[in-house]
């Protein structure tokens, strides 16, 4: 089998790049932050320093794990979901079931090895670039010497190539059940149920929110910290992001229902069609849409609510403190953001980059190419526009509480235009990404003709 995944490999390069990117990016943004917490370890770090790299390399690190793990679980399974026929053809001529799965999870780690080891080069000299951006900045001293972090990155290695395997194994045992057979089941694809584990995950963070938001706003006016509203709701318009991309799929089905009045023409039929029958696939590029909205909406104002209303006087620790924070909030808007953006180019290569057959039929049929990509533009437009309003929602929730505990009210005072803008951002580059990759499918499709 181990064979059998490396020739595999050559003929599909394409869509396994998506895969080797996804993880590639997960290690260099893990990696980044994990060798702060080995730092903050060593006995040589003074314990003045070990908090605020503590912070760094367990929380924001955290966060930037999650998102990290939930988009390499994604792509990978948009790519073992796109071989259903592959997988049945071999099913077909013998292949057992787990024969099916052995070969998945081959293909799997000899990617995510590879794009692993990569990733942690480059997190080696990410990481070091942090810290020296945090003694430039006077977050730390310039006494704190960077220890490697091989231990860290290896760790960080380990946990990619697990989480790779694990739903390498998932998808795969999805992929193979039922009988033999060749002919997709393309139809069923975006009907399917949500799995309990979707609506556990979505449970367990509108209920962690919920609580948290009520929590802020019964007792946050009574903290004698001003910070300690912005721990407590700072993440939570995140959090609610993630929770409810668990449930893009079905999100995706009743946007797609709603904007079906709005899609006109043959290319708007095929568009509102192809959006509900490929939910779970257009899900994968979804996900991030509405982290990288939902991320850069809540903590942008966020930053700004709290440079208009902090107290004056303050000590000279909380205005180290104040200024801390902000490079913290700083550091993790952008590198959510950009993780966030090239996973929605890479998720919208992944799920094209086996369709090119289904263009191929639609020329045949007729379609012109600017139809083509007319409907493959309104299928992005769909999800761009469902992503944008579910994560500007999902902002409320660091949004709303922070505002009203600081004395602005339900609704910030001021940068109210700062939200449209964030959003036409993710939107433009969502159709960006389809009107490059559909682009590529069709010159791919005119050749193979």
């Amino acid at each position: 089998m181990f064979t059998l995944a490396l020739r595999s490999l050559r003929h599909r390069a394409t869509a396994m790049t998506a895969t080797f990117v996804a993880i590639l990016l997960g290690t260099a943004v893990m990696g980044s932050f994990t060798p702060l917490i080995q730092v903050a370890l060593d006995p040589g770090t003074p314990s003045a320093e070990q908090e605020t790299l503590l912070v760094l390399g367990g929380v924001v690190g955290a966060w930037g794990t999650v998102i990290a793990l939930f988009s390499v679980v994604s792509t990978v399974g948009i790519t073992v979901r796109q071989r259903e026929v592959e997988i049945g053809l071999l099913r077909t001529v013998g292949a057992e079931p787990r024969q099916v799965r052995a070969l998945v999870r081959a293909e799997t780690l000899v990617v995510a090895l590879v794009a692993a080891v990569l990733g942690a080069l480059v997190a080696s000299l990410t990481s070091r670039a942090l810290l020296e951006l945090l003694q430039s900045g006077g977050v730390v001293g310039e006494q704190v010497v960077h220890s490697g972090g091989g231990v860290a990155l290896a760790a960080t290695v380990v946990l990619l190539l697990v989480v790779s395997l694990a739903a390498a194994g998932l998808a795969g045992s999805r992929a193979s059940r039922g009988p033999a057979t060749v002919a997709p089941s393309e139809g069923r694809a975006g009907s399917g149920r949500i799995a309990w584990w979707r609506w556990a995950v979505a449970l367990v963070a509108v209920g962690q929110t919920a609580t948290m938001v009520a929590m802020t706003m019964a007792t946050g006016k009574d903290a004698a910290n001003p910070y300690d509203a912005m721990a407590m709701t700072g993440s939570l318009g995140l959090l609610l992001a993630v929770g409810l991309a668990a449930l893009a799929p079905l999100l995706l089905r009743a946007g797609s229902w709603l904007l079906r009045p709005l899609l006109v023409g043959t290319s708007g039929h095929l568009a509102a069609y192809n959006t509900s029958r490929r939910s779970h696939l257009l899900a994968g590029v979804l996900a991030p849409v509405m982290v990288l909205s939902a991320a850069a909406v809540s903590i942008l104002m966020l930053v700004g609510i709290d440079e208009r209303t902090l107290p004056a006087g303050l000590s000279p620790e909380l205005t180290e403190e104040f200024e801390t924070i902000n490079l913290l909030n700083n550091v993790v808007t952008a590198m959510i953001c950009a993780f966030a953006a090239i996973m929605v180019v890479n998720a919208f290569a992944a799920v094209l980059a086996d369709r090119r057959l289904e263009l191929h039929r639609l020329r045949l049929l007729g379609a012109t190419p600017g139809q083509v990509r007319g409907s493959v533009l309104a299928e992005a437009g769909i999800v761009a526009a469902v992503g944008a309003v579910v994560g500007l929602l999902a902002a409320q929730a660091t949004i709303v509480p922070f505002a009203y505990v600081r004395g602005e009210g339900v609704v910030p005072d001021a940068q109210l235009w700062l939200p449209p803008l964030l959003l036409a951002g993710a939107v433009a580059l969502t159709l960006a990404s389809a009107v490059g990759a559909t682009s590529r499918a069709l010159r791919a499709t005119s050749d193979a003709r």
